[in-house]
């Protein structure tokens, strides 16, 4: 049974930190319940610590991040996981709020009847202090996230917070994000770059076995083989210094039946000449 915090008509005035008041939870030993909210879902408030938060809209610099994040992302999800954009977790009994972006096991924990957890969790920084993106970096590894990757948008760097030093760790440019929830290491470039998100997302789906994906690869190894079948029926007719009309030309390089072009081929070899060589009649 889910349940809510204080109705914000009850809260006072916002502070200086995101609209946010000092709001105090009592102590629990045991974690609670990841949707067993204490902030009303679907709207913009989040807690960290017992201090209630009113996440505001993104400017470009994070909403731009955000969107390529979430496009990256979504071409390299492994199968048996699922992703998520702003999913509220119940992280800590004074801890409500949600990651930018994260990856968790799809289906149902049979140790809660819930979801599973997330695996990995993905914040865009921009304007936030660093110190509160922390804060929700070590709650998020307190309650059994995996991983957390943060993307410093002004920095231009994607970093790992790293638990055992309540630090963060930059990664390098050249480096990749391997996980079990990933269907290959995905690229550090492409949480920065558009144009190597794009490239990155399609090789994700190629190793997702992606229908669409393989169609279009096999249709250009198709194609492929008709152009090389189509300048060998060219090449042995002009070995054999056969003469090689417009019409015949025509015909070899704008034939699509990749069996026509390998009986073309045969014959070239030994036609007496380049009309004779296609003219199957």
């Amino acid at each position: 049974m889910r349940r809510y915090g204080t109705p914000p008509e009850t809260l006072l005035a916002p502070s200086a930190y995101g609209g946010a008041v000092a709001l105090k939870l009592p102590g629990r030993g045991e974690f609670p319940p990841l949707d067993e909210h204490i902030v009303r879902p679907e709207t913009r408030e989040e807690m960290v610590r017992g201090e209630r938060i009113y996440a505001q809209p993104a400017l470009e610099p994070h909403a731009d991040e955000h969107f390529r994040l979430d496009f990256a992302l979504g071409g390299h999800v492994s199968l048996g996981y699922v992703g998520s954009t702003d999913l509220l977790t119940h992280v800590l009994h004074g801890s409500d709020f949600a990651s930018d972006t994260c990856i968790r096991k799809e289906g149902e924990d049979p140790a809660t009847g819930g979801r599973f957890l997330e695996e990995v969790a993905f914040e865009v920084v921009h304007e936030q202090p660093l110190k509160k993106v922390t804060e929700r970096a070590e709650d998020w590894s307190r309650r059994g996230v995996r991983r957390v990757f943060g993307i410093f948008v002004k920095k231009g760097t994607v970093e790992e917070f790293l638990p055992s030093t309540k630090k963060w760790r930059a990664l390098g440019p050249g480096g990749v994000i391997s996980d079990p929830c990933l269907v290959r290491p995905l690229s550090v470039k492409a949480l920065l770059d558009a144009a190597t998100a794009k490239d990155e997302v399609a090789r994700g789906l190629e190793a997702q076995d992606n229908p669409a994906i393989l169609a279009m690869k096999a249709a250009s190894e198709e194609c492929g083989a008709r152009r090389e079948a189509a300048a060998a029926v060219l090449t042995v007719l002009a070995s054999r210094g056969l003469a090689t009309s417009p019409r015949v030309r025509a015909a070899v390089e704008g034939s699509t039946d990749l069996a026509q072009l390998h009986r073309w081929l045969a014959r070239a070899a030994t036609s007496a000449s380049a009309e004779d060589a296609i003219d199957e009649a």
